[in-house]
């Protein structure tokens, strides 16, 4: 297997297992027997030594700052069963966890306790840098993040197949979370597995639901934002749920009504679905119809939020409850200013238009703006309208998407719920 050698005193972070090996740290690479060109491929499988020639670990190679993502410290080589002992892993922590309730593998009554929707395996969270699994229902995507995961997308969906009772297909979607100039042999997007029948391919909008505590989404994971749904919400949607009785609300950014359908549950008087994409907002409308068929009180709208709460605030328009769950504002360091100054501008829009005594949600799942920068900018729109704001929560990631103690990194949605005099 090829080396890559560290420079003397860059181990220490492996050895504080933080699963990330910088180009910067590198001395040099030596290449196995094998290699006819001058580097290793991108996503081969590398050992990785310091300074003294010790095994520190094998990870997936790739071009770029982050130069190696460890997949076992200590070790040469994988061992024969890893895929499957790391996808069994995953899978026993979400059962522990009471995530995974679909009523034909659970002895539970209640619907509301129904749960078929969960992230089984979140990157670096699971010791999988650069591998997203999600599952939905019967169905399990795989989203690669990594040339190296996408080589291995067969072995790990032979893992899931076999470590996961519910999934019976897997979807596989990468095409727009690969290094986009990676050379990567095969398909990024596609079934690894035969396709549900009758198969979903040319409808318009796909036919398969799964469950969230009790309420049913359809998932189109073919065409979809991300990998069709944003699982990362569940617990937050449940708490609106909590604060929506009797109460107008606003869901910005809606995409397909996670929090809109948990405020009709709760009891909201109006529940407005705002998202500037109409395959969203048909997504929303479908979402509401199923769960809630003579609901008269909920409108989804395609429009961008700027100009929707710009003209809502002209029309004299306010609310009890509103949610801003936008897009990532910032996808990489050199952005981090311009999306704080977007999130001061969203927010403060927002606080402006919810009546005294109201309530605010508002995120960011942006991972290069850390909770002080996104706090700091709430607090500056609050500031700018001249609110009395108090804080009542502060909001992460759910358990399934959990942080490697090892890797804060992983630490990317922020969140908090502010109670406006």
């Amino acid at each position: 297997m090829t080396s890559v050698i560290l420079k003397p005193h860059k181990e220490e972070s492996l050895k504080r297992f933080h699963p990330w090996v910088f180009s910067g740290a590198i001395s040099r690479v030596v290449l196995d027997a094998s290699h006819k060109a001058a580097a290793p491929e991108e996503g081969e499988l590398v050992c990785v030594r310091s300074a003294a020639n010790e095994v520190l670990g094998v990870g997936h190679w790739q071009v770029g700052s982050i130069a190696v993502r460890i997949l076992a410290f200590g070790e040469e080589t994988l061992p024969t069963d890893f895929w499957l002992s790391r996808i069994r892993a995953a899978y026993k922590m979400r059962e522990a966890l009471g995530l995974i309730t679909d009523s034909q593998f659970s002895t539970l009554n209640s619907q509301l306790s129904i749960n078929n929707t969960f992230r089984l395996v979140h990157g670096e969270g699971d010791f999988l840098p650069g591998l997203i699994v999600d599952v939905y229902a019967e169905t399990a995507v795989i989203q690669a993040h990594s040339v190296g995961m996408h080589v291995c997308r067969n072995e790990i969906a032979e893992a899931v197949l076999s470590e996961v009772p519910q999934v019976q297909n897997i979807y596989y979607k990468s095409d727009d979370t690969l290094p986009f100039k990676a050379p990567v042999e095969g398909e990024k997007t596609g079934w690894l597995t035969t396709p549900p029948q009758p198969s979903p391919q040319g409808r318009e909008i796909e036919e398969f639901w799964s469950i969230e505590n009790g309420l049913s989404f359809r998932i189109d994971w073919l065409r979809g934002q991300k990998t069709g749904f944003f699982i990362d919400q569940r617990e937050n949607r449940a708490l609106v749920e909590r604060y929506a009785k009797d109460k107008d609300v606003l869901n910005m950014f809606c995409y397909t009504g996670g929090f809109s359908l948990y405020a009709l549950r709760g009891g909201a008087k109006t529940v407005d679905s705002v998202d500037v994409s109409q395959k969203a907002i048909d997504l929303v409308n479908v979402n509401v119809a199923r769960n809630f068929p003579s609901a008269t009180n909920h409108t989804a709208v395609a429009a961008d939020a700027f100009e929707y709460l710009s003209k809502q605030k002209e029309d004299g328009k306010t609310y009890d409850l509103i949610i801003l769950d936008p897009p990532a504002f910032a996808k990489h360091r050199d952005a981090v200013k311009n999306a704080l100054r977007g999130y001061q501008r969203i927010n403060a829009k927002a606080i402006e238009m919810i009546r005294s005594g109201g309530i605010l949600f508002t995120f960011s799942c942006s991972q290069a703006v850390d909770k002080e920068a996104f706090r700091l900018a709430v607090f500056s729109a609050a500031a700018q309208v001249g609110r009395k704001v108090r804080i009542l929560h502060q909001l992460h990631q759910p358990q399934d998407h959990p942080i490697n103690i090892y890797h804060p990194e992983g630490e990317y949605l922020k969140g908090l719920v502010l109670y406006v005099e």
